[in-house]
């Protein structure tokens, strides 16, 4: 966790925002590709053309190293449009959470893992299985990764019945080690082990390499979404801790803290006695929200003792509240 800290400090700037949306794009892309090549009777020649295949990047067919992204991994459907809503809802609740250099580098440890894993396949075994590969797993990944992060979130199961989401990550990862038993009758185990341990190289990287990141599954982080996702009534800022003052940690005011009809109490701020829209983020040090700047990116600190949420002016140069310097 410390080095990713260092790296976030030197190249968080340059972290691709909304990459969720573009992971959904390319599927989406993929599967027009995909009915368009059906249609003209050409697709399996398009996928033999785009696969990742490392003996044709040999050879100078460079474009494989991306254009194997637009291989859906199934056929569209009912099914495929569930899926696509449920990866950009959760994959876009990790950006928020995590942040946009941390979800970057989860999911590209992935992408660029798996065409690792490609390449040390052919040149061990010497065969190209390129075209087993797709980004089937990294998008899993995102679904695994929320789950370790909110183990105890529920999630509707068919529709109707409600099932803690690290139940379901349970059965997805029953599922994969089904796969290799499956692809194995036709002696693929080897590939689709590799494929699906490169795959989600992020995960075992977030969630098992580094110790760090246990914070990310701290009760302060869950109380915090949880509160996100019950909407309006559930904006938190330092006042929810704080409720017999209007003052920051450091003594600055800001904002007029209102009850709820509900009870609890959140920050309005008011201009020229008109209530303003609602602020979701707010930073414990200098007081701006998303509101004030649009493109500026707001963070909790693991460290503090409680759940302060700063800037990125000021996520990485604050006293941490409730712990002794």
């Amino acid at each position: 966790m410390d080095f990713l800290t260092k790296w976030e400090k030197k190249f968080g700037n340059r972290a691709l925002p909304h990459l969720t949306r573009y992971i959904i794009m390319t599927y989406v892309a993929g599967y027009v590709l995909m009915l368009i090549g059906r249609s003209a009777g050409t697709y399996e020649t398009i996928r033999n053309l785009i696969a990742l295949s490392p003996s044709g990047i040999l050879h100078g067919q460079i474009w494989r190293l991306a254009s194997w992204l637009l291989i859906p991994p199934s056929d569209p459907g009912i099914f495929t449009i569930i899926m696509l809503f449920v990866y950009y809802q959760l994959g876009s609740l990790l950006e928020q959470i995590w942040g946009d250099f941390l979800y970057n580098v989860y999911i590209f440890t992935g992408l660029i893992m798996t065409v690792v894993g490609a390449f040390l396949l052919y040149a061990f075994t010497g065969q190209d299985y390129g075209i087993l590969f797709s980004t089937y797993y990294v998008s899993l990944s995102i679904f695994l990764g929320f789950a370790m992060t909110f183990p105890d979130q529920q999630m509707l199961f068919m529709f109707l019945i409600p099932i803690k989401i690290k139940y379901l990550a349970l059965v997805d990862l029953a599922y994969l080690v089904y796969d290799v038993i499956r692809y194995a009758r036709y002696g693929l185990w080897l590939p689709v082990l590799v494929m699906i341990l490169c795959s989600l190289a992020g995960t075992i990287l977030f969630f098992f390499g580094t110790h760090g990141f246990k914070t990310l599954n701290s009760r302060h982080r869950q109380k915090a979404f949880q509160r996100k996702m019950q909407g309006e009534k559930t904006v938190y800022t330092w006042q929810q801790q704080n409720r017999n003052t209007q003052n920051g940690p450091n003594g600055q005011p800001y904002g007029n803290a209102q009850r709820t009809p509900g009870g609890s109490n959140i920050d309005r701020t008011t201009f020229g006695g008109q209530q303003a829209k609602r602020a979701v983020h707010r930073c414990a040090i200098c007081g701006r929200t998303e509101l004030d700047a649009p493109d500026l990116e707001f963070r909790f600190c693991s460290k503090c003792n409680g759940n302060y949420e700063y800037c990125s002016d000021h996520l990485h140069n604050h006293k941490h509240i409730g712990i002794e310097q």
